[in-house]
């Protein structure tokens, strides 16, 4: 495990690119059930099991992108497949299983590491949540792109989730620093710490693993002013953080106004339907 941040975005991008991504201990229990009933299952049934876990589904991705031979035609040589059963019928039912015999867990990184697994906890939560005001946002605009937009958000902070498990110190330090001083942001914590931000790993490695280039689109920070998918998934993303412990967070006022302007409601028939998604 990493104890001392790497000195540039492009050490850091290869040390993660190089590293295993583990999947939550639940996934790899159902991977084990599964392999079992292989002639029982498609690729959509296998991925309402997986769907909860970004992680695997990062794990996922990346290795179906190792297979795909680019051609002089590819845009990016990026995968076709943007949601998790559009892969799982990419890759096939047998091939699958073949490619993951066993799986790394969460629990095996950090069963000495308490107070990191709660921090990634936290992440995986925050994710879960952000990915059903994604989709709740993007039904209600009737948005034919409402499962692409689901895993973005799910998928938004996964470069966060990684660190929990790969430097859970230098992760644990960024809490601590924004804990001590409430008004120090994010990605200046990030900076201090980890001498780069996550957002900028998380677009590296997306490239490098060649993922969806949509994700790319639609995790770009910047490409919210201009793009209303990407502004979906930013707004369920905020919301997410902000409502992490409790709907008084002072940010949630310019949240709902950004929501409602998003979706051409009231804010009070805003605040009502993200309230209605949450509980869901």
């Amino acid at each position: 495990m990493l104890t001392r941040p790497l000195p540039t975005l492009d050490a850091w991008t290869a040390h993660f690119a190089a590293a295993t991504i583990p999947v939550l201990p639940r996934t790899a229990e159902a991977m084990d059930w599964l392999a079992t009933r292989q002639d029982d299952l498609d690729a959509h049934s296998i991925a309402e099991f997986l769907a909860g876990d970004p992680l695997m589904t990062l794990k996922l991705f990346s290795h179906v992108a190792t297979l795909r031979r680019p051609s002089a035609g590819d845009d990016d040589h990026e995968v076709l497949a943007e949601t998790l059963t559009a892969a799982l019928v990419y890759l096939g039912v047998e091939p699958f299983f073949r490619a993951f015999p066993t799986l790394q867990t969460t629990e095996d990184l950090l069963h000495a590491h308490p107070e990191a697994r709660d921090g990634l906890h936290e992440v995986l939560a925050r994710a879960a949540r952000a990915a059903v005001f994604a989709l709740g946002f993007a039904v209600h605009r009737m948005d034919s792109d409402a499962p692409t937009l689901y895993h973005a958000a799910l998928l938004h902070d996964f470069a966060e989730m990684l660190l929990w498990c790969h430097a859970p110190d230098l992760a644990l330090e960024i809490r601590h620093r924004q804990r001590r001083d409430p008004a120090l942001r994010s990605a200046q914590a990030q900076v201090d710490v980890l001498h780069i931000r996550l957002a900028d790993l998380e677009q590296a490695l997306m490239r490098t693993w060649r993922l969806p280039r949509v994700w790319r689109r639609l995790t770009d920070e910047h490409a919210a002013a201009h793009d209303l998918q990407a502004r979906s998934v930013t707004l369920a993303i905020r919301l997410a953080r902000h409502t992490q412990h409790g709907w008084d967070n002072a940010a949630l006022p310019d949240d709902i106004a950004d929501i409602a302007a998003l979706l051409n409601l009231s804010p009070e028939a805003t605040l009502r339907k993200v309230r209605d998604l949450d509980e869901g």
